[in-house]
């Protein structure tokens, strides 16, 4: 994922906001224990929301407070153990894998060196979390190349692209054997999945239009009018309508409220910003605050 999966902070309890990081911090040091410290650097929120998703209704949302790199003197709440942090750890570096391999692509050889660096350090943990999970890094290959192709030919379907990391991102829920909730869940990240992609679009804009590059939103609208922008942001606000929806047929678990937080106020409150153009100042004024 790229890192528009927020919380609304200003709206969660000190207890939410703790079991919100206490996830994260389960993660990150799943994945420092099985796939070395390197892929820890890639790891963002987004990853977070899976990790929650897939923990059952007795989990536990904090159970410790472990020190690392990060937070040396005080320790961070922390989630340990459970095969949904696993899961959440393992494909958070195959999708960051793929992600690199999907840069040097689009950037050509001198401009994609350093996503060819970082693929390669990258690459020991990547085969680890493959062998791991070889089901999930096959679904992720197979959408990518799809996507590709219709980048490739210049697609001006937003369906069609969106379709493939809807469905990549949908096949990060491991499937339980209980088909309501596996229905629920990959709809519900399908339609997240979908956001994820058009908001991405819509943050890269003018920098694919400068560079040239293919962005799904520039093919299917050219000349980028505020009509336009009202029509896309119909598309992606039906899509949070039914990931929304979705959620709610989900059993309910420690992160219910974090995660109802996260779909109906901190996704909004991203999407506006993006399309007001505040996005990245956004960005930087957070990256202040947490020095």
């Amino acid at each position: 994922m790229f890192g528009y999966v927020r919380v609304d902070s200003d709206r969660l309890s000190p207890d939410e906001l703790k079991s919100y990081e206490a996830a994260y911090c389960g993660v990150c040091r799943g994945m420092g224990e099985r796939y070395g410290q390197f892929p820890r650097f890639f790891l963002n929120y987004d990853f977070a929301l899976l990790a929650m998703l897939l923990a059952p209704s007795d989990a536990v949302s904090v159970t410790g407070c472990r020190r690392c790199p990060a937070h040396p003197v005080k320790g961070k709440a922390c989630c340990e153990k459970g095969l949904w942090l696993e899961v959440a750890a393992g494909e958070s570096v195959i999708l960051t894998w793929w992600k690199l391999k999907d840069s040097i692509r689009d950037n050509g050889f001198f401009a994609g060196v350093p996503a060819r660096l970082l693929n390669l350090c990258l690459t020991p943990g990547y085969r680890k979390a493959k062998r791991d999970y070889p089901i999930f890094d096959a679904q992720v290959a197979q959408q990518l190349e799809e996507l590709g192709a219709l980048e490739s030919e210049g697609c001006t379907s937003i369906d069609r692209t969106a379709h493939c990391f809807a469905s990549l991102l949908a096949a990060t829920a491991p499937a339980t054997g209980a088909p309501e909730r596996d229905r629920a869940m990959g709809q519900m990240l399908y339609h997240v999945g979908r956001w994820i992609y058009l908001i991405d679009a819509v943050d890269d804009l003018e920098e694919d239009r400068r560079r040239r590059n293919y962005n799904p939103v520039l093919a299917r609208f050219p000349q980028w009018s505020e009509e336009d922008k009202q029509y896309l942001r119909k598309m992606m606000d039906h899509s949070l309508s039914l990931a929304g929806a979705a959620f709610q047929l989900l059993e309910s678990n420690a992160w219910h409220s974090v995660m109802e937080n996260i779909l109906y106020r901190g996704l909004p409150g991203v999407e506006e910003l993006v399309f007001t153009g505040q996005w990245r100042e956004y960005l930087k004024r957070q990256r202040r605050v947490s020095r």
